[in-house]
């Protein structure tokens, strides 16, 4: 039996968790528990899950997943979920690299050879966004992501909304027709705002129009839905099939759970089974390190509704590493028209240059997220 011996965490800049689980037989998987801005407490509660996993073959993921998440009173929540997600994606590595194949080949063999990537461009307060979008069609990339706005009052003003309309306007004349926009409202607007630009950005077609209201408000995104005709994104501050389930029910057309939030390749495998059965398209959201990414595209391998896949290489968070940085061999992950060839090597396809984690877990990092507020002084949606 191939027991889990050891569990490990580090602390890696810019803003990462990385998990290391270490069986008997020697075989190590690794995991991203990333929580932005609260990654430390996320490592307590690696620490703790851990006492459940120790000792236990390393092959019952299933039953491990289940225990992790409803074997004690209190659940749920970004913390434990994604506390689960980086040992959920370490042990599916592990399995993997004890049957010497990809992880996706596990979940039922390849639906596709090559999964489309977008890159995310422009700031948390969005300007020159036609030379950050240059820089990534130059980069050879397909489509971009870009956010709506900066701050917006809640009752936005003509000159707030003309902004928006005019980034996203740019942002189409540098890509043409051939290439794609998507425009995060990151619940930064209120409803009312939301329901009165979506109209507004039609003539521009973007992808997608991503998380219009804040999650504790998915209530009011079928009001959004219904405003417009592009296509609604959300889902990454969801974190399990319960709390999709109603934005499936909303009309949503795309669903963005994230691979180190959502309960790692297990359960985000269940939503996309779930989403399939409302016609939603799966964009798993992932500005985060090497392990989540290569997460996200073993389960696009193997997951018929695939949309697009989000990765972060050059984003402005970045800041005291790189994605590829910890990677050892960074061709895996190498972008090709656009593009992510399908991953071979056995367990999640990457090889971690452990030194160079164990290196920077010893500098560390005490990444917060910002903290928004309204032009008129109130906090902002973030």
């Amino acid at each position: 039996m191939t027991t889990i011996a050891r569990i490990e965490t580090f602390l890696v800049a810019p803003r990462w968790l990385f998990v290391r689980v270490e069986t008997s037989s020697g075989i190590v998987g690794w995991g991203e528990a990333t929580c932005e801005g609260r990654s430390e407490t996320v490592r307590t509660a690696v620490e703790q899950l851990g006492e459940l996993l120790v000792g236990r073959d390393a092959l019952r993921i299933e039953d491990h997943w289940q225990v992790m998440t409803k074997g004690s009173f209190y659940r749920g929540g970004p913390i434990l979920a994604s506390a689960v997600s980086g040992l959920d994606q370490a042990l599916w590595d592990i399995a993997g690299k004890h049957f010497g194949a990809p992880v996706h080949q596990l979940l039922g063999g390849p639906v596709r050879d090559r999964i489309r990537v977008y890159g995310w461009v422009g700031g948390d307060e969005p300007s020159e966004v036609r030379d950050h979008i240059a820089a990534q069609v130059e980069a050879g990339l397909t489509a971009v992501k870009m956010n709506a706005s900066g701050r917006m009052s809640p009752i936005a003003s003509v000159a707030e909304l003309d902004g928006v309309i005019a980034r996203v306007a740019a942002a189409r004349e540098v890509l043409g027709d051939d290439r794609d926009v998507a425009v995060d409202f990151h619940g930064r607007f209120t409803l009312a705002n939301a329901r009165r630009v979506a109209p507004l950005l039609e003539p521009y077609r973007p992808l997608f129009l991503e998380e219009p209201v804040v999650p504790e408000n998915s209530h009011l995104i079928g009001d959004f839905v219904r405003s417009t005709t592009t296509p609604v994104s959300t889902g990454e501050r969801l974190y399990s099939r319960q709390e999709f389930l109603p934005v499936f029910q909303a009309g949503i057309a795309v669903a963005q759970p994230d691979l180190s939030h959502a309960g790692g390749i297990t359960e985000v495998r269940k939503i996309a089974a779930l989403a399939e059965v409302y016609d939603v398209q799966l964009a798993p959201h992932c500005p985060l390190g090497p392990i989540a990414l290569a997460a996200c595209l073993q389960v696009g391998f193997a997951t018929p509704n695939y949309l697009i896949q989000e990765q972060s290489i050059g984003i402005h968070y970045n800041l005291g590493a790189e994605v590829l940085d910890y990677c050892l061999d960074k061709t895996p992950l190498t972008f090709v028209d656009g593009y992510v060839e399908r991953l071979t090597a056995p367990g999640l396809g990457i090889e971690i240059d452990e030194a160079a984690v164990r290196a920077a877990d010893k500098r560390g990092h005490a990444w917060r997220s910002p903290m928004f507020r309204h032009l008129d002084g109130s906090y902002a949606e973030w």
